[in-house]
């Protein structure tokens, strides 16, 4: 009698088939390769040169006092709404108004790094501008320089951009560089279209920001421009701006994005 190979168990089979999907699911896109492809997806959009959005302002949590005083108004106040415009012109220079009724009117302006107050600064502003602009205003003007530009602006936050692994975010899965530990700097990216989704990093003083951008597929922005910008600062939210409608051949004067000669 001729011997026969046994066949494999069910239970092994399918623990095998269970592993080897777990393996094909586990892998990672190299950081890289995610900053390339999310720069190369927005050079590969229509080209938008200046992009004009309207919208709201609502402070909350520790920033009503900031902003209430900066906006020359009351503090006994839960939250502040304000009116609110975000100003772009490609390439990377952005700017952020606010203005009450019956207060004072300010505005944070970053070009290239560079940044100018006018009024009185509002911490959590100045911090949602610091990332929309290198992030969502940033073009290749050659092979890979949007995405080295990307990169190096991440690593000066301290981010790990080698360092790359998944989770979820509002409910969609997205790359996260950096180290997982959630103390740690990270850059999140929606899985399914490269597009932002946060930047969590801790400033110099020690402070935790978290800055998130949420809903691209809404026809007030178009999709270049998430309709909702959220700032968390400590764990505790500060800012949400609320898009109402935009405009993609706004004529903007350059004069508005004078920088100061120095970075800050």
């Amino acid at each position: 009698m001729s011997a026969t190979t046994p066949k494999p168990a069910p239970v092994i089979l399918v623990l095998v088939g269970v592993l080897t999907s777990m393996a094909a699911g586990a892998y990672v896109l190299p950081g890289g390769s995610i900053l390339r492809r999310m720069t190369g997806s927005r050079d590969d959009a229509p080209q938008v040169s200046s992009l004009r959005v309207e919208g709201s302002y609502v402070f909350s949590g520790s920033a009503v006092k900031e902003a209430s005083a900066a906006l020359g108004l009351a503090t006994e106040r839960s939250e502040l709404v304000a009116d609110g415009l975000i100003l772009m012109k490609m390439p990377a220079r952005c700017r952020f108004d606010v203005s009450v009724p019956d207060g004072n009117k300010l505005a944070v302006v970053q070009v290239a790094g560079r940044r100018r107050v006018e009024g009185t600064e509002i911490p959590s502003l100045s911090t949602a501008l610091s990332q929309l602009c290198p992030l969502l205003a940033t073009r290749s003007t050659s092979e890979g320089d949007a995405r080295d530009l990307v990169e190096q602006h991440l690593q000066s936050l301290g981010i790990a951009t080698r360092t790359t692994s998944l989770a979820r975010f509002g409910g969609e899965v997205a790359y996260v560089l950096g180290e997982p530990d959630e103390a740690k700097p990270q850059f999140w990216v929606y899985k399914d279209d490269f597009r932002p989704a946060r930047v969590r990093w801790t400033d110099k003083a020690g402070t935790a920001w978290d800055v998130r951008f949420i809903d691209y597929a809404s026809p007030a922005t178009g999709e270049g421009m998430p309709r909702s910008l959220e700032v968390w600062r400590g764990g505790e939210r500060v800012l949400r701006f609320t898009a109402i409608k935009s405009d993609s051949r706004a004529s903007i004067p350059d004069k508005l994005f004078v920088p100061e000669a120095t970075g800050r």
